[in-house]
């Protein structure tokens, strides 16, 4: 009977609550740790206050010293009583995501930040920002690129579109995540501003936002998310963007975002409005139903097959350049680390090559009436 009245009195709590605030599916609870910043627990209170303001369907639960305001507040005495609290809520139901300055990830999780980009103004996710999806860098790259398709799914984006930062392994991650499309894995790849195009983007894209989701390392990410968030303040107060994101992998079973101890004001509200359209849009559910696609489309075997290259040495093979040649025809799209090895490739084929550096990164050079047979060679190797 007792549980039967309480459900009753949440219900008419609710109803007040849509009549006050005109939303009538019951409020997101999202919590807040405020101890630990550098700009002072005030600093992220007036974060928690601006987001509650903007988004009624929201309830903030703020974690920490207690402070004169009207939002939920629940008392903390130090740093790591907070993150108790915090997990004891999520686990019981009592929050429905959180968002605090650091965090324990599992190996498997990282997180998907979002940023304000400064050429046009548009939000773009940055798939990932901390943490370690996996082990080896081409495995945690592709593994974070499902993670941010997940992620702009319950933010919204029904159809985001992919671009991939120009680094080391950047070629490597396009041609898995093409497999997985072939293979029937869903994809939207988008195409460099720059005149060349491709989906390996470059630093103009990069502060354009062409991609909804932009795919890189997390180190990579995490200096980038930074440099975004606070280059019109010389890097002590972060002003920009929605912070480092929300901790994803698959079976990761809470909504956790992540924020720096530099953040403002208006970044810990961005962050905690990102945390609670994760929660509205199902970003659990999502994440899971990605990886299941991506394994459909052989995300496993991709990965198998990224785990038996690092452990293979470079070939050492008594390899001899055939006759040179005048190379003027470029190749891109093979990979720098292993430049020299597809260099070798060609060598054993017959085919006169040198490696080189053009305008968009690492490229092969060959003579212009060997450039068809070397590209159906290289990609007969798996370089291409």
């Amino acid at each position: 009977m007792d549980n039967v009245k309480r459900e009753i009195a949440q219900v008419f709590d609710d109803i007040a609550d849509g009549l006050l605030t005109g939303s009538f599916g019951g409020r997101t609870r999202v919590g807040v740790t405020i101890m630990g910043s550098e700009h002072g627990e005030e600093e992220l209170l007036k974060g928690a206050e601006l987001a509650q303001a903007a988004d009624p369907s929201l309830e903030v639960v703020v974690i920490g010293s207690r402070h004169d305001t009207a939002l939920t507040q629940v008392e903390a005495d130090c740093d790591r009583s907070a993150h108790e609290i915090l997990d004891k809520m999520l686990e019981s139901g009592e929050l429905d995501a959180a968002l605090t300055m650091h965090y324990s990830f599992p190996i498997g999780v990282s997180t998907v930040g979002r940023v304000v980009t400064p050429g046009y103004g548009r939000k773009m996710f940055i798939a990932n920002t901390t943490g370690t999806s996996d082990t080896d860098r081409a495995s945690a790259m592709l593994k974070n690129a499902i993670g941010g398709i997940a992620v702009a799914k319950a933010c919204g984006k029904a159809e985001p579109t992919v671009g991939i930062l120009n680094l080391d392994g950047g070629r490597q991650l396009e041609r898995a995540l093409i497999k997985l499309r072939d293979n029937g894995y869903r994809i939207n790849f988008t195409e460099s501003a720059r005149a060349d195009g491709g989906v390996v983007m470059r630093g103009n894209d990069l502060l354009q936002g062409v991609p909804d989701i932009m795919v890189m390392d997390s180190l990579t990410g995490n200096v980038i998310i930074k440099v975004m968030s606070a280059f019109l303040t010389g890097g002590s107060y972060e002003g920009l963007g929605d912070g480092y994101g929300p901790g994803v992998g698959e079976g990761y079973d809470r909504i956790i975002g992540i924020l720096s101890r530099a953040s403002g004001a208006p970044v810990a509200a961005g962050a905690i409005a990102y945390m609670g359209a994760c929660a509205k849009g199902g970003l659990l559910k999502k994440v899971n139903a990605e990886f299941k696609a991506a394994k459909k489309a052989g995300l496993d075997e991709i990965l198998a097959g990224f785990a038996q290259a690092q452990a293979k040495p470079a070939s050492q093979d008594d390899v001899k350049a055939p006759p040179e040649k005048v190379v003027t025809a470029e190749i891109p799209g093979v990979e720098i680390l292993v430049l020299e090895d597809a260099v070798r490739a060609l060598w054993k084929a017959g085919i006169y090559a040198t490696s080189g550096m053009g305008c968009t990164g690492p490229i092969i050079l060959v003579a212009p009436e060997d450039r068809e047979g070397a590209v159906e060679a290289l990609r007969k190797a798996e370089f291409l």
